[in-house]
């Protein structure tokens, strides 16, 4: 490298010291005595220095148990005060804050917590019979198992488990010694995105792509140390961490307002109790927001803007939304290996609704040519004509890692040259506005869950009545899509019910990954390979709903 001048300390400094946890221990220095965290369940509000000190327990306990840097720290939380300690926590200690979806079955936790040999496992005690089952089946235990009690509910600590009040108290307050050198490249954070074959994808982020999706936020709201954010979905998504969640919010020192889960009546009362200046939500959430502050309006004025990420944004919802919430939406479109990456902004809508909007400042997409055999390469593209379809490739060297932890055949096939293959398949016009068409793969999103029919399938061939099935995913006006199960039946007197009991009652299966819908049939549509065609039963089975001809309980 032939430079002009002496890089020496600035790559020094650089290297070590541009991670999110020095930017928010800078708000804890110049904001320690601004509300950093409200939590209107529990009628508190946390302080910068106060959160701070919450933390630092968490961070010395861990510590003291023997948790070092890269160790992997997974948690099954809801939106709680506990959820941002370990965030928080883990970072002061170099490990790895791992968080998952609360909603997975034991199977899949167990999954996840061998396939990332997590030493510390958090779970929420609401959760209770799934995460004592998901323990019983790991092949590796946590070393340390802690149970949250958010909502201080009647609860029996289970053998080999500590509660988390138990385990924080008598802890230092000080912040923990740095006993490790910090990196930019440093693993801080670890995803979980589902895998076509059940197996669990681990999305690693790094201290650059927290804190330049923190910035990207910020840039784009834009956010400021003023506003106050509510996010009314899962923390544990990369939306829900990033977008308005604990990542920028506390990054530039805003405050950040829990929302356990979500509830319209009392998402409209936060917002004018609290002042709330930017909320985020998927689509059909809105909905349910516009149509209480229709029949019981709020004053909500504070609102400076509402971001909806998950599923395109119809003009009419859009329309409404802007006439009973606020004239500023926001609307993204992105990946959990990428954040979001394209963006319509206020001024793009009403007019561009239904679009995913074009690319944000940092990042480029791109529609390229399919082929059945080979990734198209990066500049391969399609017409820009509005028509023609490719799949949707995202660059954006701010907020992915490109790859997967422990996974090289995902990786292989998912990057490419700096650019993510996402699979969605959709078309763009002369202003590089995206329109999402569908899934090139055959996954399914059921309110804001991606959800992958294999697994599904594989729980349903166990049942000793069925001989073969295909599920795909049927329009849903609430969730998007539900489910839907084709069955040929190996026992002619098999029932819904009885499958409806046998996806109850298997540790494989969350809820949301039970079919609604069901039809049984003679025969399934293959390739002459005998692959299973997804899009054909898809394509029937929309018909198939509005012609009354599947089956619910």
């Amino acid at each position: 490298m032939n430079l002009t001048y002496d890089c020496a300390m600035f790559k020094e400094t650089f290297e070590s010291e541009f991670t999110w946890l020095n930017g928010f221990m800078r708000n804890v220095s110049r904001f320690g005595y601004k509300p950093a965290v409200i939590d209107p369940t529990a009628k508190q509000q946390w302080t910068y220095e106060e959160f701070n000190r919450d933390c630092n327990k968490l961070a010395n306990a861990l510590k003291n148990s023997g948790v070092k840097k890269n160790d992997v720290v997974f948690v099954q939380l809801f939106n709680c005060l506990q959820f941002l300690h370990f965030y928080v926590a883990c970072q002061k200690i170099d490990a790895i804050f791992n968080p998952a979806n609360f909603n997975f079955s034991p199977g899949e936790t167990s999954e996840i917590i061998d396939h990332n040999h997590a030493v510390v496992y958090a779970y929420d005690t609401e959760i209770f019979e799934t995460a004592v089952k998901a323990v019983e089946l790991c092949k590796n235990k946590p070393s340390v198992i802690i149970a949250v009690n958010s909502l201080k509910k009647p609860f029996k600590t289970p053998e080999n488990t500590v509660e988390y009040s138990d385990y924080v108290k008598n802890q230092s307050e000080d912040n923990p010694p740095v006993d490790f050198n910090p990196h930019i490249y440093d693993e801080v954070v670890r995803l979980q995105t589902s895998g076509t074959t059940g197996t669990p994808k681990g999305v690693p982020l790094n201290n650059i792509n927290e804190v330049l999706s923190a910035h990207d936020v910020i840039m784009h709201f834009p956010l400021n140390v003023t506003d106050i954010t509510m996010n009314m979905t899962p923390w544990f998504h990369r939306g829900g961490l990033h977008s308005g969640g604990p990542t920028p919010t506390l990054y530039v020192g805003a405050a950040l307002v829990i929302m356990r889960t979500f509830n319209p009546k009392v998402t409209l009362s936060y917002i004018e109790r609290f002042g709330i200046s930017f909320i985020t939500g998927v689509p059909s959430i809105l909905t349910l927001l516009a149509s209480r502050q229709e029949k019981h309006p709020k004053n909500i004025s504070t609102l400076k803007g509402i971001v909806t990420m998950g599923s395109p944004l119809e003009k009419e919802a859009c329309i409404r939304f802007q006439k009973l919430l606020t004239p500023n939406i926001f609307n993204g479109y992105g990946t959990t290996e990428s954040f979001w990456n394209t963006f319509l902004r206020p001024f793009d809508l009403p007019e561009m609704s239904g679009s995913a909007g074009r690319s944000c400042t940092d990042d480029e997409v791109r529609i390229v040519k399919v082929y059945d055999d080979k990734k198209a390469e990066p500049d391969e593209t399609v017409p820009t004509d509005n028509e023609t379809e490719g799949e949707v490739i995202i660059k954006c060297p701010a907020k992915s890692t490109y790859c997967y932890v422990n996974n090289e055949q995902a990786t292989k096939d998912k990057f490419y040259k700096g650019w993510m293959y996402t699979g969605d398949i959709g078309t763009w016009d002369k202003k590089q506005f995206i329109t999402i068409a569908g899934r090139k793969d055959d996954m399914i999103i059921s309110k804001g869950e991606n959800i992958y029919p294999a697994r599904i399938e594989e729980t349903l061939n166990l049942h000793p009545k069925v001989s073969e099935c295909i599920v795909t995913g049927v329009p849903d006006s609430t969730r998007g899509e539900s489910l839907a199960a084709y069955i040929i039946p190996e026992d002619d007197s098999i029932t819904v019910a009885e499958l409806l009991d046998f996806c109850a009652e298997s540790p494989n299966l969350s809820k949301y990954q039970t079919p609604r819908y069901f039809r049984f049939v003679k025969e399934l549509p293959h390739t002459a390979t005998g692959k299973k065609q997804h899009f054909v039963i898809k394509a029937q089975a929309k018909e198939d709903l509005k012609n009354g001809l599947l089956l619910r309980k």
